[in-house]
């Protein structure tokens, strides 16, 4: 391993097959990591604009359910970032059975099958990404760390609090960040050393040393009884041996909390959305240091159509709201909501606390609360939705929150 590790001599494996059950119905046409997040992103897009924005170039994206949008999006949407003439790419890869005859059994699993496509870039790290959590960083910097140590793997860890790490996987370190145990969704998580009142959540995010990482996933591979998980089965491997270390997230965000979201259930990903809309928000879409990119399109600007501001006038208004490229607000009333390119609001309509996808059309004196309607939905002229959620319930998806979710499906 050599003292630091050059972007251009590292290749990212991004995990992008994942089927996103928990966010159901929004995935029962497409994959976790294309959702729609913040109007005209994907959520895939905050992983691919960490690389771009580290310099990290040579991109494999491992699709597996569901994942026709998903790749249109990354071919089209990102391939004009890249410069093959550098030897630059961002290149989905679908399972190819080219080793067995199953798909894909866990993430090591999923990288083992494509070894030969990371074998032939011959890298001096290979950096493994989770293609579906939102949040800033700099992946140099943990490279950086993971040269420095000599590791075998590095693992990127977030701070957590105690009282909420038994959801994640947490990571057990020595004052030098050398990885001395590993729990997985434990009711007793134990805290950092120099903070009881903190763990270390494992971020999903994994740096190898090549040839460990051909060696260990060679050696999984062989074992009848592994999950042939990263988390479960490849990291108890190296610690307390001094071969795997914990990266400390450091957030490009530029906020006073560190950010990162994994936002896979559907009352998660409603409130990392609505975020977005607060004055101050968490997440900081408008830094040029650190810009989120996405596929280029080419819709015209937003539109505000009549001011009838007279009793029963028409009003076509958006506040508190991002409103995408494309939508037309034509005499309806828009609060505190985010519309995805080419929304159509209607006259006398109201949205409310709700986030529209692409292509949805709001009939005239609809009313929507608290909702998110999926891709070509077409709302009826005077249909109600998240007023009365038993009513809601019996036509949609109702999460736990009351949060109404209208699929493609239902339209």
């Amino acid at each position: 391993m050599p003292e630091s590790v050059e972007p251009s001599r590292t290749v990212v494996v991004l995990m992008a097959g994942g089927k996103g059950e928990r966010l159901g119905p929004l995935t029962r046409d497409r994959a976790k990591p294309a959702v729609p997040f913040g109007g005209i992103y994907r959520i895939i897009d905050f992983a691919l604009s960490n690389c771009l924005n580290s310099g990290l170039t040579r991109l494999l994206v491992l699709v597996q359910y569901k994942s026709r949008s998903l790749n249109q999006h990354v071919r089209d949407g990102w391939g004009p970032y890249f410069n093959s003439s550098r030897g630059e790419f961002v290149e989905p890869i679908p399972p190819q059975q080219r080793l067995g005859d199953q798909w894909y059994q866990g993430t090591a699993d999923a990288v083992y099958q494509n070894l030969f496509a990371v074998r032939e870039e011959r890298p001096d790290a290979v950096l493994v990404l989770a293609g579906d959590h939102i949040y800033k960083m700099d992946y140099r910097r943990m490279l950086r760390h993971h040269a420095e140590t000599g590791a075998d793997m590095t693992v990127g860890a977030v701070e957590v609090p105690v009282k909420e790490a038994s959801g994640f996987g947490v990571l057990e370190v020595d004052a030098a960040n050398a990885l001395t145990g590993f729990q997985e969704k434990s009711k007793t998580p134990k805290p950092i050393p120099d903070n009881p009142e903190l763990c270390l959540a494992s971020m999903g995010i994994y740096a190898f040393r090549p040839e460990a990482l051909y060696e260990l996933l060679e050696d999984d591979s062989r074992n009848p009884a592994s999950a042939h998980d990263f988390g479960k089965d490849i990291l108890p491997k190296l610690i307390g041996k001094g071969k795997a270390f914990a990266f400390r997230f450091v957030d490009e965000n530029k906020k006073q909390s560190k950010y990162w979201r994994d936002v896979g259930t559907i009352d998660s990903y409603f409130s990392a959305n609505m975020d977005l809309i607060s004055v101050s928000p968490q997440l900081n879409l408008y830094d040029p240091s650190w810009p989120t990119y996405t596929a280029r399109r080419t819709d015209p600007p937003p539109k505000f159509v009549f001011s009838q501001t007279e009793p029963g006038g028409r009003l076509g208004v958006a506040l508190d709201s991002l409103v995408s490229p494309g939508c037309v607000v034509s005499g309806g009333k828009v609060l505190r909501s985010i519309l995805s390119p080419c929304v159509r609001i209607n006259s006398y309509s109201s949205v409310e606390d709700s986030i529209l996808f692409e292509n949805v059309n709001v009939g005239r004196r609809a009313k929507i609360r608290r909702a998110i309607v999926d891709k070509d939905v077409d709302i009826p002229e005077g249909m109600e939705i998240g007023y009365d959620l038993e009513t809601d319930r019996k036509r949609f998806a109702v999460s736990e929150d009351g949060v109404v979710v209208i699929s493609k499906r239902t339209s």
